[in-house]
C-alpha cells in the first residue's frame, strides 16, 4: 500500500483505514498545519506527529487510547493532593507557556513539539479550538495539559509537570469539567503504562471513529473557567 502524499495547499485526507500496518497508523505525508487542516484531521481521527527534520506525518493507529471521564483513576495520593487544593487551576490564561513547557526536552533529550507545531497550535488556540488547563503555585506554572476540542471530544496533545503529580492534577480537573460539560472522552492517541494507570483504555480504530462521529456533533462551549469545582471526595 502506498503512502498518501498530501497537497501542501489543499490537502485531502484519505480514509483512516488506508493507514499502514508498519509503522502502525502512518497514513499520509505532507500537507500543512493550518487551523482548517488540523481541524479536518482531528475530525477524522487523524493527528500529526513527526520530528523536526521530518516532513509532516499524519497518523491513525489501529488502536486508540482514550480516557472516559467516569473511568479516570485517582490514586490515594493524588486524591489527597486534590483535597488539599494547594494549587490554583486555570484554563487558557497561558497557552503559549503551557505548550512551551510541554516542548521542553525530556529524558531522551528530544521533543516532537517543534517551533512549527507551536505556531500551528497557537493559531488554533487563537481560533478558539485549542485549549489548555494550567496548574499554578502562586506565580509559578507547575503543570498543565493542552489539546484540541472537537465537539464532545478533547484530543490531548501533551502535558507537563514541574511538581509531583502536576500533570495528573491538570488532567483530573479537565476530566471533571468534561464530565459536567457533557464531553465524552479524552483522546490520548497512543497507549503507554502511565496512561493505563490513570484509567485509560484502548479501543479499535473503527470503534473510536464510531464514537468520534457522535462526539463531533455535540456543541460543548469551553466553559472551564466558569465551572465551580466543589471539594474532592
Amino acid at each position: 500500500m502506498n503512502l498518501a502524499v498530501l497537497d501542501p495547499h489543499d490537502p485531502e485526507f484519505p480514509s483512516p483505514s488506508a493507514s499502514l500496518d508498519e509503522p502502525d497508523g502512518l497514513l499520509a505525508v505532507g500537507g500543512n498545519l493550518k487551523p482548517t487542516t488540523l481541524l479536518s484531521a482531528y475530525g477524522r481521527g487523524i493527528f500529526p506527529w513527526y520530528q523536526d527534520d521530518d516532513p509532516i506525518l499524519w497518523w491513525s493507529p489501529i488502536e486508540r487510547c482514550v480516557i472516559r471521564p467516569d473511568n479516570f483513576y485517582i490514586s490515594t495520593r493524588l486524591r489527597r493532593q486534590l483535597r488539599q487544593a494547594r494549587y490554583q487551576i486555570k484554563s487558557d490564561t497561558a497557552f503559549s507557556d503551557v505548550i512551551s513547557a510541554c516542548a521542553e526536552p525530556r529524558g531522551d533529550g528530544g521533543t516532537w513539539i517543534t517551533p512549527e507545531m507551536i505556531d500551528a497550535y497557537t493559531q488554533l488556540h487563537e481560533c478558539g479550538d485549542a485549549h489548555c488547563v494550567e496548574v499554578w503555585d502562586g506565580p509559578w506554572l507547575v503543570g498543565g495539559i493542552y489539546g484540541v476540542q472537537v465537539g464532545g471530544l478533547f484530543c490531548g496533545e501533551s502535558m507537563f509537570s514541574r511538581v509531583n503529580n502536576g500533570s495528573k492534577i491538570a488532567v483530573a480537573h479537565l476530566l471533571r469539567w468534561m464530565n459536567a460539560a457533557g464531553l465524552d472522552m479524552l483522546d490520548c492517541q497512543l497507549s503507554n503504562p502511565h496512561l493505563l494507570s490513570l484509567g485509560a483504555q484502548t479501543m479499535q480504530r473503527d470503534m473510536f471513529l464510531h464514537d468520534l462521529s457522535t462526539a463531533r456533533k455535540k456543541t460543548c462551549p469551553w466553559s472551564f473557567n466558569d465551572f465551580s469545582f466543589d471539594s474532592w471526595t
